[in-house]
This record gives C-alpha cells, sequence and structure tokens, in this order.
C-alpha cells in the first residue's frame, strides 16, 4: 500500500512539498493536497495587484488541473481540524482523510482584531496580503485618486511580515509622480520596527542607511518603534498619543496558525518544529512557512515577529519532502543547511535585492543592493516561478 501524504495548502510550501515528493518516491506515495481556494496565487505580486499594474489572472493558475498532471490529489475544501492520535483531517463537509504522513502548509490567519477598527472587512484599513485584499485595495486607490489626500502605510506591533507595506509606499510614492500629483499626497510610513530598514529581522547589512535615504528622497516620512492604539474611519490613533488623519490607510496585521491546526502549535498557533520541520510531539506531521514557529532574533521595544518568505517557505519545503522520502525509503534524512532568505524588494521605479544568509544573524552574508537590473529581475522572475509551478517543476529544469 502507497505512503498516504495529505498536504494542507496549494501555495508556495504546499505546491512545492507535493512536487519534490513525486520527485523523489514517484508512484510509491498516494499525494493529497487539501485547500480552500482553487487557484495558486504568485503572492510577491500582489503589491502590483493593488496599483493596477498586473490582473489577476495574470499572477494565479488553477491548481486541480496542475496537480491532476502529476498524479497528485486535489480535495477543494476547507480542512477543519486534525485528530494526531489517529492521524486524521477533518474536512468542512464532514468527511474525513486518513494519512500516514501530514503537512501543514497553511500559511496564517490574519489578525485583524489586535487592533480596534484595523482590517479591509471590519475595519477602516486596506491590506494587500491576499488576492482579494489586494484587489479590494485597488478599487480603493481608484477612489483615492478622484479624492486625493493623506496617506498612511504601515505595519501594526506584532507584525512579521514588513516587505508589502514598503512596496506599496514605494509603489505609491511613483505612481503619484507619474501621475504628477505626488504634491498632493503627504506619506507617512508607520511601523513597530525600533528602525526603518529592520525587516523583524535585526537589519540587514547597510539596510538601516539604504532606506532612511530612499524616505529622504521620496519625501516619505517614517515613524518608527510605534505601536498602533485604534484605527478610526478618518485617523489613525498612536499609543504615545499621536493623531495622523488619512484618506488611505494601508496596514500589515499580526499573523496566527490557523483554527484547524492551531491546537498543535503554539500559544499563537505555530507549529513547533525541529531541524527537519518535523513536529516536536507528532512525528508523522511537518510543517513549513508561515505556519512554522520561529522566533524572532531579539527582542524589540515594540513587537515584531521574524518574517517567513517564499524563499524560505520553499527551503522549508524541500527540506520536508526530502525527511519524509527518506523515511519512506529507510534511509536517513540529510542534514539541513542553516534556512537563508533572498527577497526582490520592488521600489516602484526601482528594487532592491536583499540576501540574509542565515536568517538569524551572525551571518554568512548579508546585504541589500538597488538597482534597476532587480526590477527586471523580479518581473522575469515572477514569469519562470508561474513557469515552474505550471509544468509541476521545483527545480531548476
Amino acid at each position: 500500500m502507497a505512503t498516504r501524504v495529505v498536504i494542507l495548502g496549494g501555495s508556495f510550501g504546499g505546491l512545492t512539498t507535493a512536487f519534490e515528493l513525486r520527485r523523489h518516491l514517484g508512484q510509491g506515495a498516494d499525494i493529497t493536497v487539501v485547500c480552500d481556494q482553487n487557484r495558486f496565487v504568485f503572492i510577491p505580486s500582489l503589491p502590483w495587484v493593488s496599483m493596477g499594474w498586473k490582473r489577476p489572472e495574470e499572477i494565479t493558475l488553477p491548481l486541480e488541473g496542475i496537480l491532476r498532471k502529476r498524479g497528485i490529489g486535489f480535495v477543494n475544501q476547507e480542512a477543519v481540524g486534525v485528530d494526531p492520535d489517529s492521524s486524521r483531517v477533518a474536512l468542512r463537509d464532514g468527511t474525513e482523510i486518513g494519512y500516514d504522513y501530514l503537512v501543514i502548509a497553511t500559511g496564517p490567519a490574519l489578525v485583524f482584531d489586535a487592533v480596534p477598527g484595523f482590517g479591509p472587512e471590519k475595519g477602516h484599513t486596506e491590506c494587500i496580503f491576499t488576492l482579494e485584499q489586494a484587489i479590494r485595495c485597488h478599487k480603493a486607490w481608484q477612489r483615492f485618486l478622484e479624492e486625493p489626500g493623506p496617506l498612511l502605510v504601515g505595519s501594526v506591533q506584532g507584525v512579521s511580515c514588513f516587505g508589502p507595506p514598503y512596496e506599496y509606499a514605494f509603489e505609491v510614492d511613483a505612481e503619484l509622480r507619474r501621475r504628477k500629483m505626488r504634491h498632493k499626497v503627504p506619506i507617512i510610513f508607520i511601523t513597530s520596527e525600533p528602525y526603518i530598514g529592520h525587516f523583524g529581522i535585526g537589519g540587514l547589512g547597510r539596510s538601516r542607511r539604504i532606506m532612511e535615504d530612499e524616505f529622504a528622497a521620496r519625501d516619505i516620512k517614517a515613524i518608527p518603534n510605534v505601536a498602533v492604539e485604534e484605527f478610526t474611519p478618518e485617523e489613525v490613533r498612536l499609543k504615545d498619543g499621536t493623531r495622523l488623519p488619512f484618506r488611505l490607510a494601508m496596514f500589515a496585521p499580526p499573523m496566527a496558525g490557523v483554527k484547524a491546526v492551531a491546537h498543535l502549535g503554539n500559544e499563537k498557533g505555530f507549529i513547533p518544529v525541529d531541524q527537519h520541520y518535523r513536529h516536536i510531539v507528532h512525528k508523522n506531521i511537518f510543517s513549513v512557512g508561515v505556519a512554522v514557529a520561529m522566533a524572532p532574533p531579539e527582542k524589540t521595544p515594540v513587537p515584531t515577529g521574524l518574517p517567513k518568505t517564499g524563499y524560505m517557505t520553499v527551503e522549508m519545503a524541500k527540506v520536508a519532502a526530502k525527511t519524509i522520502a527518506s523515511e519512506v525509503l529507510g534511509k536517513s534524512p540529510p542534514e539541513p543547511e542553516p534556512l537563508g532568505a533572498v527577497c526582490l524588494m520592488d521600489m516602484g521605479n526601482t528594487a532592491a535585492l536583499m540576501v540574509a544568509k542565515p536568517v538569524v544573524p551572525p551571518r554568512q552574508k548579508a546585504l541589500l543592493k538597488a538597482g534597476i537590473q532587480y526590477r527586471w529581475l523580479k518581473a522575469a522572475f515572477e514569469r519562470y516561478y508561474l513557469w515552474k509551478i505550471r509544468h509541476g517543476l521545483t527545480q531548476l529544469p
């Protein structure tokens, strides 16, 4: 009987794990991806969707057809629970799926209730962490262009994913200048980071100086090391008493583990794992990506978390897949390398290459370089990665 592997999630971590397992085990494994979404979304391009620079159909792919071609099952449902004792996953329709190995690649739950008045659905701010949010944010941007005013961008306390707010701030600056409207829009960047360019990882080479210079050159005011008290329909109230009006506000939220697997995790629902991304208690459960519990490199005055990027997620997934495959084949799993990160951050009219190896300092390599060539590289990488997913690949051809 083939080994049954159930993977929760159809994004970077889930698909990489599925494709890698098929590559390592051939047809010796029965692999099923469970996901409440029916399409893969190239998440790094969501800021471009929010600006109207990309259409949703340009950055998405249908999951079922891609997986079926690789002999991988697809269940387009939400997982609502996991019983680690019986090794079963409960689905929204009341059915269950049994597994020999479970891989949690769900991504996070977005915690908008961390701050009163926060969020696009029940609050007064926009977000660009999901495709639906990016589409909604684009509509808000179009309304804003008709009646411009103060624009606030940032990250509240407890945030771990700092990149999208930086990208959004640079992109709105570039687009407003292109439209010759920049003088009508004061832009203020508010963040829980202790300083600009911290990114939740203790900085990266000369990132602080580079980001401060970029903000100054673009006339973007930065307010770091602050916590948000409340959002109202017209202003943000900071915990130090500052009140700032806005016509449009886009803020990143904190994250937590998704409800279906939170009972397997820590106090925030993130999954504790070892160096092979195996659950520290349940040995047939693995987790990759944002769902994994990872401590920040330092304690900051205002709480921040450690980012888990797409690159990091893919690397975790490859290690988890190799470990499962090695176990199924009766081999010892290879010792993983320290987890690193490579990112391309859009800056509107240019971009930056960011490298941190390992992610947590001290590092063997740390750099942040800006240049137009990195924007070209970011656009090319989007096309290349979508091509890889379309063909079920995880390695360079």
